[in-house]
């Protein structure tokens, strides 16, 4: 069966941060590759990501855990994501802080 999570999502909105924070050092988006681990970039927060795709009844989803940085602070957390369409829907926590939901739309 296809990845169908494999690829470069582009970051469109989040519900903690607007537009220009997204894109304040590079065009935010979340990037996964085949072998289970991507990376991702929003705003001063970068991580590098190693997920599993989950099925919960007739559900699939993409689980996730994160390590990276918040405006060079070390930081770490989870998340997880599913493809609604052609738009990828989830939702990212850090440890011990923040949450936001995310709406993404695949680039390549």
């Amino acid at each position: 069966m296809p990845n169908k999570y494999i690829g470069k999502w582009r970051i469109t909105e989040m519900e903690q941060w607007d537009k220009d924070f997204i894109d304040l050092v590079v065009p935010g988006h979340i990037a996964l590759k085949k072998n289970r681990l991507g990376s991702f970039q929003f705003g001063a927060v970068a991580g590098e990501i190693d997920y599993r795709i989950e099925r919960i009844g007739d559900l699939e989803r993409l689980e996730f855990t994160w390590e990276g940085q918040d405006d060079n602070d070390p930081a770490c957390g989870r998340g997880w994501a599913v493809v609604d369409g052609k738009e990828l829907h989830g939702r990212l926590y850090f440890h011990l802080g923040d949450e936001s939901w995310f709406k993404a739309t695949k680039v390549s």
